[in-house]
């Protein structure tokens, strides 16, 4: 086998590695796939040869240029480029259809894409390296330039943010997570007595203009809206709900009480803030905006 065949080999048996430790790293497919290409151009002008492991070589490569791209999305302030969800197992050439996209936003977790958006560059490559990849931190610090040490404590803090806060108790984010996810069932299933079981009778529900805009409405204005009582707005939010797809609309951690994100291929475009009383939602606030939306904690339930 000449030198060429063997690169193409050995590159073809770490692809499905190499793309799927660089979409969680960037949330995006289209870039995880230019991190895959370009590690082939780099392999290409390297002495593959003086390589003792090519898989660990390849994985820092890809990782070191995810890094760089992070650092550049950062600098420039961009919104993250909406996932392009693919399995690992894709074919290479082919686009990311919408239900490949769905398969891998159902794999890694919608709210966990959502997570990983809020932290730093250096933050998500060790915390997607050792936590997900099993990468020893040794190995992650030199592609970081940090020690060991301050490596683990980069996923550490990752990790909590990940997990999200102790407060409320467990007991109440329990109850208060059972009647998140019972409202968006009656929503989604248009049952209306069932929706208004879940709601206190003075239910109020403010939607920003940017989640005005989002849901479709017409007379969707910069300010936002309120709606008092819960038999005035129920009706709304079940026809409201009928477009959105269930696996993008998942119950989260919102600043340390339970809540609801809305975030198609794992992009966060909404998300529903709520207040309990006795058991029952007292307040929903909607929120679109997209500052707004980036100064809020979001965890993994």
């Amino acid at each position: 086998m000449d030198r060429q065949s063997w690169l193409n080999q050995r590159f073809e048996e770490n692809r499905p590695r190499l793309r799927a430790v660089a979409y969680r790293l960037l949330g995006s497919l289209s870039e995880a796939e230019d991190a895959v290409q370009e590690a082939w151009l780099r392999l290409n002008r390297t002495d593959a040869t003086s390589v003792d492991n090519l898989g660990a070589w390849l994985t820092t490569v890809v990782s070191r240029l995810c890094l760089d791209m992070l650092r550049s999305r950062k600098s420039r302030r961009e919104e993250p480029i909406a996932a392009q969800v693919s399995e690992p197992s894709v074919m290479r050439g082919e686009g990311a259809d919408p239900e490949s996209e769905a398969v891998l936003a159902d794999s890694v977790g919608v709210a966990l894409l959502v997570v990983l958006e809020t932290l730093t560059p250096a933050e998500r490559l060790a915390f997607v390296l050792h936590d997900l990849f099993a990468m020893p931190f040794d190995e992650i610090g030199s592609i970081v330039g940090r020690s060991p040490a301050a490596t683990k404590q980069l996923a550490s803090r990752a990790r909590r943010r990940v997990r999200g806060s102790p407060a409320p108790s467990h007991a109440d984010k329990a109850r208060h997570r059972e009647v998140v996810e019972a409202f968006l069932r009656a929503a989604h299933e248009g049952d209306l007595e069932g929706l208004l079981a879940v709601l206190d009778p003075d239910a109020v529900i403010r939607i920003d203009g940017a989640a005005r805009i989002a849901f479709g409405s017409a007379d969707a204005a910069a300010t936002t809206r309120e709606l008092r009582g819960a038999s005035t707005w129920a009706t709304q939010m079940i026809a409201l709900s009928r477009g959105l797809r269930p696996r993008f609309v998942q119950p989260a951690l919102i600043n340390g009480s339970v809540g609801v994100i809305l975030a198609p291929r794992g992009k966060l475009s909404r998300a529903l803030i709520f207040t309990f009383a006795n058991a029952k939602v007292l307040q929903v606030e909607v929120i679109g905006d997209p500052a707004r939306l980036r100064e809020l904690d979001i965890a993994v339930l």
